[in-house]
């Protein structure tokens, strides 16, 4: 699995930006939102329990994130006509303020290192990208565990420190100052 330090791969994606047909889809590739810090996080399948729910989460974080100056793809193995109908029959993604984006050759998840060797499908991984394109976060959880959208805001923050920061820090408290 690639990890902290490695450059996110070049990826090429088709992603979901709204309900409507007509807009409903657009074109992001790992130049886009340049300059931007990034939080990639892929879930397993739609139409699915635990997924929504994280999905969710980050939805209403995006205003958070948006004030960092970052900004969220979720992504899963499905086609983004998958992700269409989803969004349009499910309450709680019908106002998603990022793209959900359509990884279905795998190439991408493959090239992180996140499928899941029996099912083939992502795992919940999360990638925390800085503006240079280098990934300065990755955790993955089990298909059956929901990640916590706030740990990586909280995580966010930290990095734009560029300080020492200890366990359970938030933002405003004070930092460590090396000896």
């Amino acid at each position: 699995m690639l990890t902290v330090g490695d450059t996110f791969p070049s990826f090429a994606l088709k992603g979901v930006v709204s309900r409507d047909i007509k807009t409903a889809f657009a074109d992001f590739t790992e130049k886009s939102d340049a300059g931007k810090w990034k939080i990639v996080f892929f879930w397993p399948k739609d139409f699915t329990f635990v997924c929504p729910t994280e999905i969710a989460a980050f939805g209403k974080l995006a205003g958070e994130f948006k004030d960092r100056d970052a900004v969220i793809y979720g992504v899963s193995t499905d086609s983004e006509f998958v992700h269409l109908a989803w969004r349009n029959n499910h309450a709680d993604l019908k106002d998603l303020p990022f793209p959900m984006l359509a990884d279905i050759k795998r190439e991408l998840s493959q090239t992180l290192g996140i499928l899941d060797r029996k099912e083939g499908v992502a795992l919940r991984a999360t990638f925390v990208v800085d503006p240079d394109g280098v990934i300065r976060f990755a955790s993955v959880n089990d298909l059956s565990v929901g990640r916590n959208p706030a740990e990586v805001l909280r995580v966010l923050d930290a990095l734009q420190t560029d300080e020492l920061c200890p366990c359970n820090w938030q933002k405003g408290e004070d930092v460590l100052k090396a000896a």
